[in-house]
């Protein structure tokens, strides 16, 4: 059981609002703005829809754009096109299991409206989930309950809100790695690994969450080396290493041996209902039945970086054109967030820093008061896993996705803000508090905690300072613009 501290409850309470909100919003805005017509993934409805399958399209359609349509196909259908498997089954798994239990209203509604309610429904309750797993995280990180608090909020009104509220695996993911790096600070290894090995098998960057797993075992493993025997030790650690890349990889090696199976073995071949088949030849799209495809006579057939590169074209530097400067500079505020936040921790614990978080200082003493919230030691390996996929995100990836791929993976994002809201907001010190009984671990008991301080701020937004306006503006425009484009086919992927 949670602890039913009021800070905890003010998040799950900010959270469904939020969601109640952008639910509402993307209604409103897919009701009066007429969609763009965009060259995005549109397979034909094999099924007739009546006056209950319209109601329920026109108020959760806007949930089901560009990148949704494939994750709903997938849960539909099946991976019957070779371009459905840049896509992991770990999201289409959670939506087939929530339409089945909407079965008995399969009289009522078709398949497509009962995945509609799936996403809305699940994302929903997984948006709320990791809001909750991302501020008990901040506890045990951060030690800092105003910081974890702050930025439980702050992932409320998260710039990457719609790819959080629409058919994406994002708010899943969010859960699943926020849930497993708190059971990993927990000391709970092989839960924390079994997480993180089921948001490998929702979104491919889960593989750099074994970062995680090696940086604590190798924290284990100095500590205890003048202790214990240092062979036997080291014998230790190579195989917990081992089983760490084992257990995250599975997922992914599994589902490239499942595309291997359909596409480069005979006989495997299902059927497909001739819409759908009409579909792959007007588009070009690949189907099992036919010519194998050229990555089955790779040494390492891989379909997920042959569809990365033909289909996206994904590669290195790849995405550096003229004509992308308006995607680079939507991604931005979210590259330069990362980046300011990596320049203060490294410049705040050099030593930290150089010795890859495994001796925290060379000064023992300054061990006894160690520095709390953002620049918390325990927060360097988080740092690294955000720089990791910021560096990675910017060099080989479409860099307008990189908003909900850092939101929706690293707690940076919103660690990084709560400090600065905390160490340059004074009014953050006049607004109304709440006595709040902390965690043990925490700081010390009676402790003032605001209701709601990010709402406080808005309130008072002509008095904030200009950091908090820059901070609260990014994120309010961003969760604002996303719906209204994104929910009707304009460019916000």
């Amino acid at each position: 059981m949670w602890p039913q501290d009021p800070s905890r409850k003010e998040v799950l309470r900010f959270a469904v609002s939020c969601r109640i909100l952008t639910l509402m919003l993307q209604a409103l805005f897919n009701a009066i703005i007429p969609d763009h017509h965009a060259e995005a993934f549109s397979p034909p409805r094999l099924a007739p829809s009546g006056f209950v399958d319209q109601l329920v399209d026109g108020l959760l359609g806007g949930l089901s754009r560009w990148d949704a349509e494939h994750f709903l196909f997938i849960a539909e259908h099946g991976y019957l096109y070779e371009h459905n498997f840049a896509f992991f089954p770990g999201f289409p798994l959670a939506l087939m299991v929530g339409t089945e239990l909407l079965r008995p209203l399969r009289g009522l509604l078709s398949l497509r409206s009962c995945l509609l309610i799936s996403v809305a429904s699940l994302n929903f309750l997984f948006f709320i989930l990791a809001a909750v797993a991302l501020h008990d995280l901040g506890c045990l990180v951060l030690h800092c309950p105003r910081q974890a608090f702050y930025a439980a909020l702050l992932f409320c009104l998260s710039p990457a809100n719609v790819f959080l509220a629409a058919g994406y695996s994002e708010a899943l993911f969010a859960l699943l790695t926020f849930s497993a790096m708190g059971q990993l600070e927990r000391g709970r290894v092989w839960t924390s690994g079994l997480l993180f090995a089921i948001a490998t098998g929702v979104r491919s960057n889960g593989l750099v969450s074994v970062g995680f797993l090696m940086h604590s075992q190798c924290q284990g493993f100095f500590s205890s080396l003048t202790m214990l025997n240092p062979q036997r030790q080291l014998f230790k650690l190579m195989a917990s290493l081992f089983l760490s890349v084992f257990t995250l990889g599975l997922p992914f090696a599994l589902f490239q041996y499942y595309a291997y199976t359909q596409f480069c073995l005979p006989g495997s071949a299902r059927p497909i209902p001739e819409p759908l088949v009409q579909l792959a030849v007007d588009k070009g799209y690949r189907i099992a039945e036919g010519n194998e495809p050229p990555w089955c006579f790779w040494d390492v057939p891989l379909i997920y970086s042959y569809i990365q590169d033909v289909y996206w074209n994904v590669g290195f530097l790849k995405y550096y054109e003229l004509r992308q400067v308006p995607n680079f500079l939507l991604a931005a505020p979210v590259a330069i967030l990362v980046v300011w936040a990596t320049w203060t921790y490294v410049t705040t614990h050099p030593w930290l820093c150089l010795t890859l978080g495994l001796q925290r200082s060379k000064n023992n003493k300054t061990l006894e008061k160690p520095d709390v919230g953002f620049l918390s030691p325990q927060v360097f390996v988080y740092l690294v896993h955000a720089a990791v996929l910021l560096l990675f995100g910017g060099l080989c990836m479409h860099v307008q996705v990189l908003t909900r791929f850092l939101g929706s993976s690293t707690p940076i994002v919103y660690w990084f803000p709560a400090h600065l809201l905390q160490d340059q907001e004074p009014l953050l010190r006049s607004l109304k508090t709440v006595p709040w009984k902390p965690l043990a671990e925490d700081s010390p008991p009676g402790q003032k905690v605001p209701r709601n301080p990010i709402m406080g701020l808005l309130y008072r937004w002509k008095t904030c300072s200009p950091v908090t306006r820059y901070i609260l503006g990014y994120f309010l425009t961003y969760w604002l613009l996303g719906l209204l484009l994104h929910c009707n086919f304009l460019p916000w992927t």
